[in-house]
């Protein structure tokens, strides 16, 4: 069995409102195991012996139509992918006015995409994409209004994006 977290996007942001139970729910899945849920932002863990994590995905976000009527975009990792993602971090050190945040890709971004979007870093706006992770050093207070949204990352690496604070990456490896 191989545990796995879905990072599920847009969930419980935008007025779509889904209690972690119901969501728990839908993922009684034929094979999944031991569904848990963690805090309100569409983070699930299941254990299953599927490895494919296109079948995965697809029997996910075909169950989470059905349900909620809306697409919901899935980006899956094991727990081991999720160490690589802690251990990677490439500002370990940050300051203490700054908080840290990791946007899952779907897809790994091609190089003129990440150095289009370095070009776009500020002081107060740092980012590092390594793998399928975007890494983004932020001001406290102000992802909320940064540009570096899933959206915008979305449009720019051209592949679906769900971003989780650092203290929620950490808390998976749990």
């Amino acid at each position: 069995m191989t545990r796995y977290v879905a990072f599920l996007r847009a969930v419980n942001i935008g007025g779509r409102v889904v209690k972690m139970e119901d969501l728990r729910k839908m993922f009684d899945i034929p094979g999944f195991k031991n569904i848990t849920t963690y805090i309100q932002t569409g983070n699930v863990i299941f254990d299953t012996a599927e490895t494919d994590k296109l079948v995965l995905i697809q029997k996910i976000e075909t169950k989470l139509l059905k349900a909620l009527g809306y697409e919901v975009k899935t980006i899956l990792k094991t727990i081991p992918e999720i160490a690589t993602v802690v251990k990677k971090n490439p500002f370990p050190n940050h300051a203490d006015d700054m908080n840290l945040y990791v946007s899952f890709l779907l897809d790994k971004p091609t190089t003129e995409a990440i150095t289009a979007l370095s070009a776009l870093q500020t002081d107060n706006e740092q980012l590092q994409v390594i793998n399928t992770e975007v890494y983004l050093l932020c001001r406290k207070g102000t992802y909320g209004n940064s540009v570096f949204s899933n959206n915008f990352f979305e449009k720019k690496l051209k592949t679906p994006a769900t971003t989780r604070n650092w203290a929620t990456v950490n808390k998976m490896l749990e």
